[in-house]
């Protein structure tokens, strides 16, 4: 499962995973979330979470989403960086929550990689 709003990510990981394996694309985390009972890993780029650009408080309502929802709470997030020269007001996290971390660029690859780490 993809949480992104950047159709050319979209499209990368549409080609990256192998073709027994389903992948959904969504714009929406809360539509993807409440979708997600047997995904086995979530991608979400940290920029399709953000209300405002460049304010983090978009991303913290989507981790306390993730955290507090009965499916998607168990599931291995990996984060898709924002691009190297994007500015965030500011970055939180918290331990255990992020399973794997894709800087950009990112490509089919790197998704054909991460698609073998469950």
């Amino acid at each position: 499962m993809v949480i992104t709003k950047d159709a050319e990510l979209a499209e990368a990981a549409r080609r990256g995973f192998h073709p027994e394996d389903e992948m959904l694309a969504f714009e929406d985390w809360k539509e993807a979330l409440n979708a997600s009972g047997d995904a086995d890993l979530v991608f979400v780029d940290l920029v399709a979470t953000l209300r405002e650009s460049h304010k983090i408080a978009g991303y913290e309502e989507f981790a306390r989403g993730k955290m507090d929802h009965p499916l998607a709470a168990k599931i291995p997030l990996v984060l898709i960086a924002p691009p190297p020269d994007y500015e965030l007001d500011f970055l939180s996290g918290w331990p255990g929550f992020v399973f794997g971390h894709v800087q950009r660029p990112i490509d089919y690859r790197a998704f054909r990689r991460a698609s073998t780490w469950v």
